[in-house]
This record gives structure tokens, C-alpha cells and sequence, in this order.
């Protein structure tokens, strides 16, 4: 009895520690369970934290290359655009097309002139992008006397020449021996020159033309009229401040600065003849820039409908689109 007593103590006692045993592997399993999902968690959240600053960043790059470019139309990093010009109308027309370029990205900086030399002086010195103030026989005979190599990029109007007189109604009525007040610079000059041809008051060479020029030297006949040339930007303001029966042919834009209007000159350039070409206002720049993205942005931006709507609502006939 004695014996069976000890054994069945043995059996349980083998029994309980089977069940510890049992209960000890169960627990360890849960646990390496509980491991490893919390594990697999832990990778998916660095996955996601990881592709949501790939996407973040990728956002970021995009748009400051949209902001840096403008739309990929200032994609060279070159967007500032300095062009001189003198104030009427080119800087006018200039400022009307600013906000256009800077919807492409570029940055229009206009400086304004009150003379002839400055502006191409600071494009071949490399102070400007760009001009835009003179006709290409100025812009020659501007690069043969100083040795600059600029070149017109765009012609974008025409401001007709006008005969002005104070107290003098019309062409007929000019008394002989009057003065006629004109520009001196050599282009400037032809055409003031071509302009009196026209109306009958002097003869020039036969043949006598725009590109090749004329000075006051080679007038055939000046018809009893004294003919004084004088420097391009104080025609207009010598003629306000003379007396009736003054005279005095004024460049387009001058014109425009000291108030007065085509309409009320006594004679003006003929919109058929070969000035409209000739005497195109240009965008001038220097030679192997023509081709710069913000250089093609700018003359773009001035050749369009927009532009040719602006100029005739504006100038009354005294500035004309020529593109």
C-alpha cells in the first residue's frame, strides 16, 4: 500500500511539471508572436514615414523649379531682362508688356534715356540686355563711328517725322527765307531732309534715298530756306520756345514728350514710302545675343495684338505697329 501510495506521488508530481513545462512553451511562443508583429509594425510605419518625405520632398523640388523657371520659360536661371529706352513711347510700351513677361518669369528692368548715345553705349559695354529707341540706319551709323557690333533683333513701329510751324497754316504759306529747324545726327538728318524733299521746299540728288543718306551738304537747292541743323533732343524744345513763323521738322517720340500731335504738323512722312521700313523703331542688342531665351521672351511679349491695340488707342497716329 505503502509503495502504491509513493508512486501515484511520483505520477503527479511528473504530471504538474509537464503542465508547467506546457504552460512555460505556450507563453514563449505568444511572446515571439507579440515580437515579431510588433516588429512588422514598426517596419510598415518607417515605410510610410519614409515614402511620405520621398513624396514631400519631390513636391518641394517641383514647385521651386516651377518658381525658379516661371513655367520652363525662364529655365536658363538668366530672367532679368535690362533694357534701356527713352520714355515716349518706348518705355510706355515697355511697361505694358512687364507684367506679361513676369508671368513668364522674367524681370523687365527698364532704364530711361533723354538722348541718342547713352543706350547703345551701355549695350556694348554690357550694361544693357537690350535697347529700344532707334531705327537701324541710327543703329549703323552708331556702330561705324564708335566700332560696337550691335544689331536689331525686331522691328516693332514707326513714328512718322512732322513738319511743325508756329502761326503758319500750311505748306503754301512758309515765307521765302524762313528757317527750318532739323535734327543733325546723319539719320536723322536724311530723313528731316527727305521730309522737305517731299513737301516740294528743297531739291536733293536725284536718286537721293533713306539707306544710303543725305546731309545738308549735298542739298541741291535749298529754295531761298535756311535749313539749320542742331542736336536731335533740343529740336522740340528750341521750336516751343520760338516765335511765329518758326519752324522745325521733330522726330516722332520727341514730339510725343513735348505735346504735340501729329495731326497738327503741316506735313509728315508718307506712310507708302520707304521710311515706314527704314525708320522702324528696333530692339537693338549685341551681335550673338539674338538668339538668348529672354531676349526671344522680349520681343515676343512685344509683338502681339495686345501691343498693336496699346500703341493705337494711345498715340493717335503718331506711333504706328509696323509687325
Amino acid at each position: 500500500m505503502k509503495k502504491n501510495t509513493v508512486l501515484t506521488s511520483i505520477i503527479a508530481a511528473f504530471s504538474i511539471a509537464a503542465l508547467a513545462l506546457t504552460g512555460c512553451s505556450s507563453s514563449a511562443a505568444d511572446t515571439a508572436s507579440d515580437t515579431t508583429a510588433d516588429t512588422s509594425a514598426a517596419d510598415n510605419a518607417a515605410a510610410d514615414t519614409e515614402a511620405a518625405d520621398a513624396n514631400a520632398e519631390t513636391e518641394a523640388e517641383t514647385e521651386a523649379a516651377d518658381t525658379t523657371d516661371g513655367g520652363n520659360n525662364a529655365a536658363d536661371g538668366d530672367n532679368v531682362i535690362k533694357i534701356g529706352a527713352t520714355s515716349t513711347p518706348h518705355g510706355e510700351i515697355l511697361e505694358f508688356v512687364k507684367d506679361k513677361l513676369a508671368e513668364q518669369g522674367y524681370d523687365l528692368q527698364i532704364t530711361i534715356y533723354d538722348d541718342y548715345v547713352l543706350p547703345d553705349k551701355a549695350v556694348a559695354d554690357g550694361e544693357l540686355d537690350a535697347n529700344y529707341y532707334q531705327h537701324t540706319p541710327y543703329l549703323n551709323s552708331f556702330n561705324e563711328a564708335n566700332g560696337t557690333d550691335l544689331v536689331s533683333v525686331a522691328s516693332i513701329h514707326y513714328e512718322p517725322f512732322g513738319l511743325y510751324a508756329n502761326g503758319i497754316a500750311s505748306v503754301a504759306d512758309i515765307p521765302e527765307g524762313a528757317t527750318i529747324v532739323i535734327p543733325a545726327d546723319d539719320s536723322n538728318e536724311t530723313r528731316a531732309l527727305l521730309l522737305l524733299a517731299q513737301e516740294g521746299l528743297i531739291t536733293l540728288p536725284e536718286g537721293a534715298n533713306a539707306l544710303d543718306g543725305v546731309k545738308t551738304l549735298d542739298i541741291v537747292d535749298d529754295h531761298g530756306f535756311n535749313i539749320t541743323t542742331v542736336q536731335a533732343d533740343t529740336v522740340a524744345a528750341q521750336f516751343a520756345n520760338a516765335g511765329d513763323g518758326s519752324l522745325a521738322v521733330i522726330n516722332g517720340n520727341y514730339a510725343l514728350a513735348a505735346g504735340l500731335k501729329i495731326a497738327d504738323a503741316i506735313a509728315s512722312e508718307d506712310a507708302s514710302g520707304d521710311a515706314a521700313q527704314t525708320y522702324a523703331n528696333i530692339v537693338a542688342v549685341k551681335s550673338g545675343n539674338e538668339n538668348l531665351p529672354k531676349i526671344q521672351a522680349l520681343v515676343s511679349a512685344l509683338e502681339t495684338d495686345e501691343v498693336k491695340d496699346f500703341i493705337a488707342e494711345n498715340y493717335n497716329g503718331a506711333v504706328v505697329a509696323i509687325f
